[in-house]
């Protein structure tokens, strides 16, 4: 400690005794200084007083994966964003303001089932749930619409983002033109009619929320994804489509049993086409076969009628003859009368029983 410091101490210090009574008894000051070591260096009491300030003002911070810094100067944002890292600034005139840029989801529901992120307060956790959005129909109906918007800030912008939008540019980039599309989109439907263009709504609420936020300058926010949820329908409405939808499955059961029918029918026709054209192919197959026979035996009867002389049919009834004379040896009491020309059956005649009897013999 320097000597003029203890001085000034010593001079501060009671000259009374511990003793004495007067003027109250008072204590004796001591010098707070004095427990120190005497001649300490003074670069060692400079580097304290610096470690001191360090710990007292914190002029560092940390910015972790996931986020950027701002670093504001006086008021003023710098353009340039800080990435995760160790970095430094200068207390009192400076401050950095960590951002979180990790997806974030927002929620339209009315579901009350808690969410993972609802101990968390605002959009802290990167999650947020909303009440589910009103909407009125065509007709002026109130239908509410579940959605799920996932999306991130954009890190190189985000200083400006900050800047223009302030610290809730969520509820005035995302959530104010969720609301917006929905409504122009739902209400160019009747609430009949939402639950059939599901798909079709699903994919113009993608699209033209896309196109609204990456119109703004800079696009400030990535937006990954719109997802439609639920379209919850008024009671009375939901019973009315119901009771269609089991009137159109009624008749769709109806046009399938009578499409199995047709089927059927159509079925036994062609099983009966195929029989009659089978019986239809055996019986000319059969006509073709008696015409086939007829027509051969024409041609066979021509052939031996032209193949007939008068000398050959001589010559046959001479056969004849001959064959009659060794039947005559077998039998001698028949007697036999042949006709001439052998046109006429040859009559044979049994003499014992004077019977009669036709019997044409040709030859071999």
């Amino acid at each position: 400690m320097p000597t003029d410091m203890n001085d000034y101490f010593k001079k501060k210090k009671p000259s009374g005794n511990n003793n004495s009574g007067g003027n109250g008894g008072g204590k004796n000051f001591e010098n707070p200084l004095n427990n120190m070591p005497k001649g300490l260096p003074t670069w060692l009491i400079i580097v304290g007083a610096i470690f001191l300030a360090l710990f007292l003002l914190k002029p560092y911070t940390i910015i972790n994966s996931g986020e950027v810094g701002i670093k504001v100067t006086t008021g003023k944002f710098q353009s340039e964003p800080l990435y995760p890292g160790l970095h430094f600034f200068i207390p009192v005139l400076q401050k950095v303001i960590p951002v979180n840029t990790r997806v974030r989801l927002i929620t339209y529901t009315n579901d009350a089932s808690p969410a993972l992120g609802d101990r968390y307060k605002g959009f802290e956790g990167g999650l947020r749930k909303n009440k589910a959005i009103p909407v009125l129909d065509r007709r002026g109906l109130t239908v509410n619409i579940d959605l799920a918007v996932q999306y991130s800030l954009k890190a190189e912008s985000a200083p400006a983002t900050i800047a223009k939008w302030g610290s809730s540019w969520e509820e005035k980039i995302i959530n104010s033109k969720v609301r917006e599309v929905v409504r122009d989109v739902v209400g160019q439907y009747t609430a009949e009619q939402l639950p059939e263009m599901r798909n079709t709504i699903a994919t113009a609420i993608q699209t033209k929320v896309t196109e609204k936020v990456d119109a703004l300058p800079n696009k400030p926010v990535i937006l990954s994804s719109v997802e439609l949820r639920n379209i919850v329908l008024p009671p009375k409405i939901k019973e009315k489509i119901e009771e269609v939808q089991a009137a159109k499955q009624d008749v769709t059961i109806a046009e399938q049993e009578k499409e199995k029918a047709k089927q059927h029918a159509q079925k036994a026709a062609e099983i009966a086409r195929g029989q009659a054209e089978k019986n239809r192919i055996e019986a000319q197959g059969e006509a073709d076969k008696i015409r086939i026979e007829a027509e051969e035996q024409a041609k066979a009867n021509t052939l031996i009628s032209s193949s007939l002389t008068r000398e050959l049919l001589e010559l046959e009834q001479i056969k004849t003859q001959a064959k009659f004379n060794e039947a005559l040896k077998v039998n001698t009491n028949a007697q036999i009368f042949l006709t001439p020309g052998g046109v006429v059956p040859n009559i044979w005649v049994d003499a014992k029983g004077r019977g009669q009897k036709a019997a044409t013999v040709t030859a071999e």
